[in-house]
């Protein structure tokens, strides 16, 4: 099969034939329809995260079709989609109290274990999700990690139906979660780089659209950051009400500035981080995403144009989410 091959960090993927992965007991081995591309996989390319695997075939957002492996719930020809969280040990203490996304041995789609920037992908069976057939396989690939993380935030937050909730940095994720908002009347507020994604986000129906320095003219509920940046969590947390909530939803930060505790954190305000999610997650963000008919905003790219997609989303140079289709 084709795939885009990461031979060592800071080296662009190479596209190149390898063998295609073999049957294993409790896997279905899928050919992929799409795989979107995460800032994640930017990280893992360009050595942000420390290689776990190499050579490695990265991508996490797969929508696949099984070809083998079959189960009776998983019958030859289900579209599934593989997200982050390949697989937990199910033993540990994080795992027994219902807590798999902090589990102290999981396996991470694409970069553990090979993913889905290529024609075929191997996946553990009960780490697939059946996907809403109203969704096409363009649309559904940014819902496996950028939906469903960003939903996930929503939840560390706290985020209750009518709030206020901020969204700082408007890419992939938030461009999804403010679909979630929205359903569940809430007022939102973005703050972001970017011109083209100030007009996303108004186009979307935010109540307030700002660039990256400014700071909504009331005082959140709730805040989620969506860049690997700490002075926008610091921006985020000046905007809070006291008892507010910020989330931080990056699996890589540069840092934490120096702030003042007096004025931005007392008064019970909260800084939380984002890691990973559920297979609960999962299902219950598909079947909202289903039930209010979510579109994504993609931009395809073909398999040998990885390269091309993974600096689409370094530069920001692209509305919502890239999405290869090999």
């Amino acid at each position: 099969m084709k795939a885009a091959v990461l031979h060592a960090p800071k080296r662009p993927l190479e596209i190149v034939e390898v063998a295609r992965p073999e049957i294993r007991p409790g896997r279905v081995l899928l050919r992929v329809r799409a795989c979107g591309v995460c800032r994640t996989d930017l990280h893992i390319v360009e050595g942000e995260l420390p290689p776990r695997r190499q050579p490695l075939i990265p991508g996490h957002q797969i929508v696949g079709e099984v070809v083998d492996g079959a189960t009776p719930e998983l019958p030859i020809g289900t579209r599934v989609g593989v997200t982050w969280i390949g697989g937990t040990d199910g033993t540990c203490r994080y795992c027994r109290q219902g807590s798999e996304n902090l589990c102290d041995a999981p396996t991470f789609t694409g970069y553990s274990v090979d993913g889905g920037y290529a024609e075929y992908a191997l996946a553990r069976a009960d780490f697939v999700f059946p996907l809403p057939p109203s969704i096409d396989d363009l649309h559904a690939a940014p819902l496996l990690c950028a939906g469903i993380i960003g939903f996930r935030s929503l939840r560390v937050a706290g985020v209750e139906p009518g709030e206020r909730v901020g969204l700082f940095g408007f890419g992939a994720s938030a461009h999804l979660a403010i679909a979630v908002l929205k359903a569940w009347n809430c007022e939102v507020y973005v703050a972001t780089r970017g011109a083209s994604h100030r007009r996303l986000a108004e186009s979307l129906g935010a109540q307030w659209v700002g660039n990256e320095k400014d700071r909504p003219p009331v005082e959140l509920d709730r805040a989620i950051t969506f860049a690997p940046s700490g002075d926008v969590v610091v921006a985020a947390l000046a905007s809070l009400r006291k008892g507010g909530v910020v989330a931080i939803n990056a699996i890589h930060l540069d840092r934490i500035p120096e702030f003042d505790y007096d004025r931005l954190l007392w008064g019970e305000r909260q800084i939380r981080s984002v890691a990973n999610m559920t297979r609960a997650d999962a299902r219950d963000f598909l079947k909202i995403a289903a039930e209010i008919g979510l579109r994504p905003k993609v931009t395809a790219f073909p398999l040998a144009q990885a390269n091309q997609a993974l600096l689409a989303v370094k530069s920001d140079s692209i509305d919502g989410a890239a999405v290869l289709t090999p």
